[in-house]
């Protein structure tokens, strides 16, 4: 991994609070290189931090030929022992969303449970039944849950930075040099680093104007709540830095007419359900 991308990611959060300490940063500039020489990835990325009462999750994904989706994550307590996280399913996601309250624990074998009363049978004949349903999760299943949720709905890049080929493979645009002071300063210029959603309701007009090579991804400017993003630039206005505060933690970062970008979340990884009555 670059450690300067890694140790730009993490100073910028340090006013947060939330940082790592130089024990943390030199385990992890070891053996995120080990995790890459082991999984053979083409690159392995500091993700973040998420917080537990009982001990903290590190996070760190490993990339493989396609930068968008061809990813593992993987997780450790000590910066130095690195476990794989399952892959997400439809149904893994639906499962964390119904029984996985509160606080991470910081213990993936912990189980939480809940338990849903569902009716059986469908039509004016069918008799109808309340059939209580108990729902069991790992926190190694919420965890990889709640990173994809977080991926999916905040992670950022750079307009440009990624180059998508006619056979659709994502991979880092060799000569991207960065946007301009001007274009860092407007959201439009910042994109999800995910399967786009909104990209597909542009009109014709609108997508004529865009290089199908670059424009492959939804801009943060069409996210809904609107505000619910903070865009300023930092460190002498040499820095400009996204945070989500959907998701409080994740920061994006770009330096203007440098190819030097990254995004990192460290928070306890709940959603912000109060944001809508926040704008």
């Amino acid at each position: 991994m670059d450690s300067n991308t890694l140790y730009y990611s993490l100073d910028l959060v340090s006013g947060t609070g939330l940082t790592l300490s130089s024990e943390q940063r030199a385990a992890l500039h070891t053996s995120l290189v080990i995790l890459k020489k082991n999984y053979k990835f083409n690159r392995v990325l500091l993700w973040g931090k998420i917080l537990g009462i009982k001990g903290d999750y590190f996070i760190a994904q490993g990339v493989k030929d396609d930068e968008m989706r061809d990813k593992n994550t993987l997780y450790s307590f000590n910066c130095v022992d690195w476990h794989l996280l399952p892959p997400t399913t439809e149904d893994m996601l639906a499962e964390v969303s119904a029984a996985a309250k509160g606080r991470f624990v910081g213990d993936p074998s912990h189980e939480y449970e809940h338990t849903e009363t569902r009716r059986q049978g469908e039509g004016d004949e069918a008799v109808e039944e309340e059939v209580s349903v108990r729902i069991k999760v790992k926190e190694e299943v919420r965890l990889a849950a709640t990173v994809h949720t977080i991926n999916t709905e905040v992670s950022v890049v750079p307009r440009g930075a990624f180059i998508r080929s006619p056979h659709g493979l994502v991979q880092t645009n060799r000569s991207f040099e960065g946007l301009s002071f001007s274009e860092a300063d407007k959201l439009r210029n910042f994109l999800h680093f995910t399967e786009p959603r909104s990209l597909k309701q542009k009109s014709i007009l609108e997508t004529a104007e865009q290089d199908p090579s670059i424009d492959f991804l939804d801009p943060l400017s069409s996210d809904v709540p609107k505000g619910s993003w903070s865009l300023q630039f930092e460190r002498g206005s040499s820095v400009c830095v996204v945070r989500s505060l959907l998701w409080l933690g994740l920061t994006g970062y770009h330096v203007p007419n440098t190819p030097q970008h990254g995004y990192i979340y460290m928070g306890d990884g709940l959603k912000n359900m109060d944001l809508p009555f926040m704008l």
